[in-house]
């Protein structure tokens, strides 16, 4: 009869030391997903601040007010649902308000052509001399300095829309420059 050599448990510990590997490999494969996974959650968070931004942006353009009142455009939040469930997602803010960055009157000789098709918009047509009996116009260029007072002016703007998400802790701004046919009186109150 043969005696059976004492086991010394080699195969124990390399088991044991396999398994504290997998199980290594297996916390890092999860760590690594879940920052994986904050990455994309950080991006989409920015992106969507960027995007109620913009269009925090494009609604004050859009508006007819903003050349005309920029504090009271400005004193108004801009409240964006951006998966429209009907719940405000973010909340932008003209800050600082639109500004007038500098504005040079037209005069008559300057003025592109009115469109010929009726149904164009002539963005100009206040910027026009007003007809006269008699067919000629009125030409209401002041002797001192040959602009009209009333006239028109090219203007242009900066929009500047902040955000800020205190969830995501996202802060974006987005500016945006616009041109804009301004009358003389308002140019002298918002352009410099």
């Amino acid at each position: 009869m043969k005696t059976l050599a004492p086991q010394r448990g080699a195969t124990l510990v390399v088991a044991l030391i396999f398994l504290v590997l997998m199980s290594l490999f297996a916390i890092s494969a999860f760590n690594s997903s879940t920052g994986n996974m904050r990455i994309v959650g950080n991006t989409q968070a920015r992106q969507e601040s960027l995007s109620a931004a913009q269009l925090a942006v494009e609604k004050t353009i859009s508006s007819s007010t903003f050349h005309t009142n920029p504090d009271g455009v400005a004193a108004s939040p801009i409240l964006v649902d951006m998966d429209g469930n009907g719940t405000t997602d973010y909340t932008a803010v003209l800050s600082p308000k639109p500004q007038c960055t500098r504005a040079k009157p037209i005069l008559a000789g300057d003025l592109p052509a009115a469109p010929k098709n009726p149904t164009t918009v002539d963005v100009y047509a206040p910027c026009r001399p007003s007809p006269k009996q008699g067919g000629t116009f009125v030409d209401r260029a002041t002797p001192e300095t040959g602009v009209d007072p009333e006239s028109c002016a090219n203007s242009e703007w900066n929009v500047r829309a902040q955000v800020s998400d205190p969830q995501t802790q996202t802060k974006v701004a987005v500016n945006q420059g616009v041109a804009i046919v301004v009358f003389g009186n308002e140019v002298s109150s918002f352009c410099k």
